[in-house]
Order: structure tokens, then sequence, then C-alpha cells
């Protein structure tokens, strides 16, 4: 209860007292240095200097955790599903892993094909980055919100059937075996979960993935220029652990919120279980569509 409400004082102070502003100013400081020391890195390198490699793949990790503390990355929306839904820390984890690393992949795809393949200059491939890619991550992030939304809602309008005292068509045990017949009309609860969680998995990494980083897409680019392939997909995985450190902070501390305020709910913790889902998604929603430029 005590970290949900340090959580939420934390939130409040980004939102409206300015704190956004002074964390978006220390990323772009922060990346202002880290992309100096990676020029440096790079020209060590191509020299054969010792040690310049490590050096590289260090500042692109930190150049990683910088970047992602500014604007988008999938931070709102990992925190946002660990608010809703009731998930292991551990697959938290992962799944915010898994979309950082994906993200330095498509990074890897996009300067494959655009660059060696079609001769496009690093200005096209940043401008497709930002024109197309972006707004497209924007508005899956966005349309996932928005599915938050529905559930939340429906959750709470069963359980209000239910404490309404509605009879049920079949009474079904755990199992999800029919008391009556003996039969099984559907998948058991751990089976639905599973697949639920699948599907959520896909979702929030592809959402996330769709955008590449753009420092991932430079570093590629001037590697690559200078006939550094592997070097140069390391230095964009490298990003991409830096960026799962900021991404995985936040879906932590979104299930620690969840937690904490379930803990403190008693007995109508089903019901804001219900709320939390819908609020989050909200929240999802109305970011997504400042960045997409829409004002909500």
């Amino acid at each position: 209860m005590a970290a949900a409400a340090v959580l939420l004082a934390l939130t409040v102070w980004l939102w409206a007292f300015g704190g956004a502003q002074e964390v978006a100013r220390w990323a772009v400081e922060g990346q202002r240095e880290a992309q100096g020391a990676l020029a440096r890195a790079l020209r060590a390198l191509r020299a054969g200097e010792p040690g310049a490699l490590a050096t590289l793949w260090g500042m692109c990790f930190a150049y990683g955790v910088f970047h992602a503390a500014g604007p988008g990355h999938g931070k709102i929306l990992l925190g946002g599903y660990g608010v809703a839904r009731q998930v292991a820390a551990v697959r938290l984890a992962g799944l915010a892993l898994a979309a950082s690393l994906a993200q330095a992949g498509t990074a890897v795809a996009l300067v494959a094909a655009g660059w060696l393949l079609l001769g496009w200059s690093r200005t096209r491939l940043t401008d497709t980055a930002e024109t197309v890619l972006a707004p497209l991550s924007h508005a899956a992030i966005a349309a996932i919100g928005l599915w938050l939304i529905f559930r939340g809602a429906r959750r709470l309008w069963l359980r209000t059937r239910r404490t309404g005292g509605l009879p049920s068509s079949h009474d079904h045990e755990a199992e999800g075996t029919c008391a009556s017949c003996g039969h099984r009309h559907g998948p058991t609860a751990q089976e639905a979960a599973r697949v639920r969680g699948l599907r959520d998995a896909v979702m929030l990494i592809a959402a996330v993935a769709v955008r590449p980083c753009s420092g991932a897409l430079l570093l590629l680019v001037l590697t690559w220029g200078m006939g550094l392939y592997w070097q140069g997909v390391g230095g964009a995985v490298a990003m991409g652990l830096g960026t799962a450190v900021i991404t995985t902070g936040a879906a932590l501390a979104g299930a620690l919120f969840r937690r904490g305020a379930l803990a403190s709910g008693g007995g109508m913790s089903l019901w804001l279980a219900g709320a939390l889902e819908l609020v989050a998604g909200a929240v999802i929603v109305a970011i997504s569509g400042q960045l997409l430029g829409i004002p909500l």
C-alpha cells in the first residue's frame, strides 16, 4: 500500500507539476553526452584501438537508457498493462525485454532492407521511422488501450450481474466441467489464461517493436558504412538492453501499484480490478492520442 501511494504521488508529480519535463530534459542531456561518446568510440573502433568495441557497446547501452526515458518506447503501455492485468513480475520483465530487443530487430531489418537493398539515405530511413512507423506504433498502442477499456468495463458489468443474483445457464465447476451434464462447454480458466497471456504478449511486443529506435538506425548506418556489420548489430542490441531497463522498471512499477491498490481494496478488490483495467486503458489511449496529435 505504501509503495502504491508513492507511485501515485510520483505520477501526480510527473503529470501535474512539471516532473515529466524535468525527466525529458535530463534524458536529452544524457542522450547528447552519450552521442558524443558514441562518435568517439566509433572513431576509435575504426582506428583499431584496443577496447574500442566494449566502449562502443557500453555507450550504446547508456544511450538506450537515456533515450527510453524520453517519450515513447512503450513505457506507458507496459506500465499501464502492469496496472491493468495480474501478471507475474518475471513475465512482465520478459515482455519488456522482448519488446525492446524486437525494437532493435526492427531497426536492423529496416536498415538492411532500406539502406543496403533499396539504397535509401539515412534521412529517408529516419523519416520513414518517424512519419510512418511511429504513428503506426502509437495507433497500435492506442488500440490496446481501447481493448483494456473494453475488458475493464466488461469485467465491471459481469461482476455487477453476479452480485445482482442473476442466474447463469450452467453451474460450472472450477475445472470447466458442467455440474449438470458432466461435459465441458469451454476452456478451463487455466487454459483461457494461457491463451490470453500469449495473445497479450504478441500484441504488446508488436505494438512497441513497430517503431525502431532512431539512435539504432543512425548507429547501423554509420557502422555498416564502415563495413562493421556485426559490431553495429551488437550496438543495436545493447541499445535495446538499455531501453529494457526503463521499460521493465515502468512495467514492474505498474504491477506494484496494482498489488498495493488491490490489497487496500478489501471486499471491493474485484470491482477495483476492473476499474484499474478501465482507467489504465483510458490513460494509454489518452497519451497515445497526444503522441498522434489528437487532443484527448
